[in-house]
């Protein structure tokens, strides 16, 4: 549809972890996506590759998916070949608040038809890894991008639910079209849009239900009974489960006009495919 009666919807996959989380996506985008008919798809991949960074054979595994734009995270140089190809990575965006001299880029402006979409990544401050301010960042990249676009998304990946709250809102003064929270794995119920701008305090995850965000309960267990560390394996087998949000936006104003949350399981998505 063409005009001002025009919406995009963006959908927004939280953190997908490991290989059940990447199966999850992708049958879901095969499925069910088709029937919301989204514009663009982003989604949070930090943890995508045996729940620790991102491959570049799963980044080319994930971009056939139809997944537009792959936002990150504190793990996001786990994988020792992103130094490789990061800079390959047209579809890639890290988190703008690490020193300058890092790989890659903070933000980037994707085509989505006849519409441009700016898209920021950032890493909160409390609780996380010690990187320049979001705050300031934010506020200068937004008006840069707003010279190019009104659509502005960002994944603002960060631990205190407080200092998220609080960057939506400044975000919402700044004009920003939505601002997803990422990083706890957990899904909030306090989506709405806030000043026009759509907001999650956090998107959830995408992988496997019995799991302690996503990676094995026993090691988890023996983790906070021993206080020894030992290595994370990602939780595998039984039913995984999709936690993403859907916002629509005016590509004319850049205004958000509604947001959906969603929640669905692989029994769910087997249903829909039987259908």
């Amino acid at each position: 549809m063409q005009g001002d009666d025009k919406t995009l919807k963006i959908l927004f996959f939280g953190d997908m972890v490991g290989k059940p989380g990447r199966n999850a996506v992708k049958e879901y985008l095969q499925s069910i996506a088709p029937e919301q008919n989204p514009d663009f798809v982003i989604a949070n991949v930090e943890n995508a590759s045996h729940g620790f960074g991102l491959t570049e054979k799963n980044y080319n595994e994930l971009s056939l998916y139809g997944i537009d734009c792959m936002t990150s995270g504190n793990h996001i140089w786990d994988k020792k070949d992103i130094f490789n190809y990061i800079e390959q990575a047209d579809k890639l965006v890290r988190p703008m608040n690490y020193p300058e001299g890092a790989k890659g880029l903070g933000s980037r402006i994707f085509d989505c038809g006849e519409y441009k979409i700016g898209v920021i990544n950032l890493l909160g401050r409390v609780f996380t890894t010690l990187v320049d301010d979001p705050f300031r960042l934010v506020e200068s990249e937004i008006a840069r991008l707003k010279k190019i676009t009104p659509i502005i998304i960002i994944d603002f990946h960060a631990e205190a639910t407080a200092e998220k709250i609080c960057f939506a809102k400044f975000c919402s003064e700044l004009g920003a079209s939505a601002v997803f929270g990422t990083h706890t794995h957990v899904q909030t119920a306090d989506e709405n849009i806030l000043n026009g701008m759509g907001y999650i305090t956090d998107a959830g995850f995408c992988g496997t239900v019995d799991s302690v965000i996503g990676m094995e309960y026993k090691t988890s267990l023996s983790r906070f009974l021993t206080g020894i560390p030992e290595r994370y394996d990602v939780a595998e087998g039984g039913e995984c489960q999709i936690n993403a949000v859907e916002v629509e936006i005016s590509p004319s104003t850049g205004r958000a006009l509604a947001i959906r949350r969603i929640f669905c399981s692989r029994e769910k998505i087997e249903e829909d495919e039987s259908q």
